[in-house]
Order: structure tokens, then C-alpha cells, then sequence
């Protein structure tokens, strides 16, 4: 049995769960996600903790118990925190700025990059080089701060791109001269 699955998962106050077959509604201040979890899982709320199990003993639903185990806490913790992933700009003249909710970007092209985010998602900007995009779903704050990332890439040499925060970046050496 799956470490990771076997672990209860707590319910904060104000978090209300709904749970129909293997349709799971998570409701809280931050908003409301739902999930469809796959076959082979079984999901029942004892008080204020949620646990999962495998239906059976089968490897397919082993597989998928601690999965499914991390992505209800995932929601849990979305609905009732959010979450939050921070870029840093690096490069001269490279910058962010929030337009309404669109978050358009200067990076060294020959045009500014626009980009709307997607419902649930919000993007912030900190003077003008961090970038923060927040959301309840964790999966989709993770997918638009790797498009942001996208933009333009750190590269290498000088270092200069756009980048998560902690992240290092392997240097190069560049070119030396004749001799």
C-alpha cells in the first residue's frame, strides 16, 4: 500500500467536501474545484479528514492510490491557501507590467508579449521583474508560470531570461580570445 496514500487528509474549517461515487467537490474561501478520480480508488470522509483507499488489490489501483490521494489534498489546500509561483526577470530592459488581467512583457523582442490567464488564475507584478501567478488549482498555477517561463528561457552566458525563483542556472564559459 502507498505511503504517500495511506496518510489521512486533514479538512480545515470552512473547506466543505462532496463526494458522489468518484466525483469530488471541494468548496472553500478561495473557490471551488472539482475532480473526477479514476477507477480502482474508493474515497469516504470520516469527520473532519478524508481518506482513500484502493477498491481493490489489483496493480492498477495501487498505482493510482497515492496519486489520487495527492491530488484531493492538492484541492484541499488550494481552496482553503492557494497557491503561488514566483518568476524573476533577469536582463536589461526586460520587465512586467499588468494590464487589467493580461500580463504583458518585454523581454528583448521586437514586441511586447501579452498573456491572458486562464479562469482562476491571477498574475502580479512586484517591481516590475517578479512576476507572481496565483490560483486555487495548482496544476494550472504550475502550467501558466511555465508559459510566463517560456517567454524567453535563462539562457546559459549571462544568465538573463526569465526564471522561477530558487532556481539555478547552470553557467557556461563564453568564448576566449586568440592568443
Amino acid at each position: 500500500m502507498s505511503r504517500i496514500g495511506k496518510a489521512p487528509i486533514p479538512v480545515p474549517g470552512g473547506v466543505t467536501v462532496t463526494i458522489k461515487g468518484l466525483d469530488v467537490t471541494v468548496k472553500g474561501p478561495k473557490g471551488e474545484l472539482h475532480r473526477t478520480l479514476p477507477e480502482g480508488v474508493a474515497i469516504s470522509q470520516e469527520g473532519d479528514s478524508l481518506l482513500i483507499s484502493p477498491a481493490d488489490a489489483s496493480r492498477r489501483s495501487r498505482e493510482r492510490h497515492g496519486l489520487c490521494r495527492t491530488l484531493v489534498a492538492n484541492m484541499v489546500e488550494g481552496v482553503s491557501q492557494g497557491f503561488t509561483r514566483k518568476l524573476e526577470i533577469i536582463g536589461v530592459g526586460y520587465r512586467a507590467a499588468v494590464q487589467g488581467k493580461k500580463l504583458v512583457v518585454s523581454a528583448g523582442y521586437s514586441h511586447q508579449v501579452e498573456m491572458v490567464p486562464p479562469d482562476g488564475v491571477s498574475f502580479a507584478v512586484e517591481n516590475n521583474t517578479t512576476v507572481l501567478v496565483s490560483g486555487a488549482n495548482k496544476e494550472l498555477v504550475g502550467n501558466e508560470a511555465a508559459k510566463v517561463r517560456a517567454i524567453r528561457p535563462p539562457e546559459p552566458y549571462k544568465g538573463k531570461g526569465i526564471k522561477y525563483e530558487g532556481e539555478r542556472i547552470l553557467r557556461k564559459a563564453g568564448k576566449t580570445g586568440k592568443k
